[in-house]
């Protein structure tokens, strides 16, 4: 039997990036690599119900084996990795006890992390890190997630006198992107309730995200030769740079924290003629994400009369909204994990997600999914690290999760 540790490490070595730019679901065929191992997986350790479809969500379910009716409760993670950085040839190396001080990623890059930069390592001192090579991300977002799941059914499976309900396992596509949810058949996975196994932090428990919104602008110039371009020439680029600094400083990202929400610039590409620029907008209520909408729109509007209409471009759309609303009523979900936890010794941190997980759009689609900790940290980028403790204890909650459940109460 694998540990939870080996099953990550072989999951991290396989690339699932996501693609914002694809119209495909799921946005890259890589993602049923690990997609079509898993299935192989959960076949081996003798789960029922397995199914993976053409948009690569592959669900299986546990069996009760227990008599006594008790609902059924679903775990899900997401299959992809973020493409804000490579996950191709990802290389994990191991500290096998840190000692507090610069960790190397690469020595012939000159790589390091360092404490300074990342306080939150002191935490882990005298524990094993998984770490990145400085290359590439790591993927615990989510893969850790993935791998915590899998060994908790394999515990389950060799562990029968833990009683238990019908346990049902998903793993979706393009969650960091925005797209999870999309074709996720709920009514297909059959659970009264569940959980994404998707936060960060060893103790973290969320029920309570962002609402979200991306925004595509297009901006349009007009290309003339720089010699004769007086009164002619729109620089595109010129032009994007203005819309952005139309719009609020103090509300990006670096410079926001809590429940306060942020307009992120994510990507541009572009030229004289034509520029593209790609935001989204993060807020825990729901007014103050629309007021963050008005600024773009006031901005675009300022710059169309002052350059001519159909300069800048908008195209907005939600992605998800905050869980809280449809959460709070079975808050007894929440407790249950509280509970689990406290039962293991782990603190609980039940704090407001600064981003969302696949669980914001299931809850909305009827199926209340709080979101629990894999122990990952600094995702979606070369200082990923997971802290293999935190992984451990992550499946032992999924397996109290669902062992006192079993109990009466």
């Amino acid at each position: 039997m694998p540990t939870v540790k080996e099953r990550f490490i072989k999951y991290a070595r396989i690339n699932t990036e996501s693609n914002r730019d694809s119209e495909t679901c799921p946005s890259t065929q890589a993602q049923f690599d690990l997609a079509r191992v898993l299935e192989s997986e959960l076949r081996e350790m003798g789960l029922q119900e397995i199914s993976l479809d053409e948009n690569c969500y592959l669900m299986a379910s546990l069996p009760a084996n227990t008599e006594k009716p008790l609902p059924v409760i679903g775990f899900i993670a997401h299959l992809d990795t973020s493409p804000d950085m490579s996950g191709a040839q990802v290389n994990p190396q191991i500290v096998a006890s840190y000692d507090g001080g610069d960790i190397v990623l690469n020595h012939e890059l000159g790589i390091q992390m360092k404490p300074m930069d990342f306080p939150e390592l002191q935490k882990y001192i005298g524990q094993e890190l998984i770490t990145t090579d400085g290359t590439t991300l790591l993927g615990a977002d989510d893969k850790a997630g993935v791998a915590a799941i899998m060994s908790a059914m394999e515990h389950l499976v060799a562990h029968p006198e833990i009683k238990h309900g019908k346990i049902r396992v998903g793993f979706t596509p393009d969650e960091e992107i925005g797209r999870g949810a999309d074709k996720f058949d709920v009514e297909k996975f059959g659970a009264s309730y569940a959980y994404t196994v998707d936060g960060g932090e060893i103790g973290e428990l969320e029920y309570e995200t962002f609402n979200a919104a991306e925004v595509q602008v297009a901006v349009s110039g007009r290309n003339v030769h720089p010699g004769v371009a007086k009164n002619k020439m729109v620089n595109s680029i010129l032009l994007a740079m203005e819309f952005n600094a139309m719009l609020p400083v103090n509300e990006r990202p670096e410079f926001t924290e809590g429940r306060e929400g942020f307009i992120h610039l994510l990507g541009v590409s572009g030229s004289v003629e034509n520029t593209r620029m790609y935001y989204i907008i993060r807020d825990h209520d729901r007014m103050l994400l629309e007021k963050r909408k008005q600024y773009m729109i006031d901005a675009a509007t300022l710059l169309n009369r002052r350059y001519g209409e159909g300069r800048i471009g908008l195209e907005i759309n939600d992605q998800y909204y905050n869980m809280r609303e449809k959460i709070e009523p079975v808050f007894e979900i929440v407790e249950n994990a509280r509970d689990a936890m406290l039962a293991l010794g782990i603190e609980p941190k039940i704090l407001p997600v600064r981003g969302g997980t696949d669980g914001s759009r299931l809850s909305f689609m009827g199926l209340p999914t709080p979101n629990i900790f894999t122990g990952g940290l600094f995702a979606h980028g070369k200082y990923e690290v997971l802290p293999t403790r935190s992984l451990e204890r992550a499946v032992e909650v999924i397996i109290k999760i669902i062992e006192m459940a079993g109990k009466d109460k």
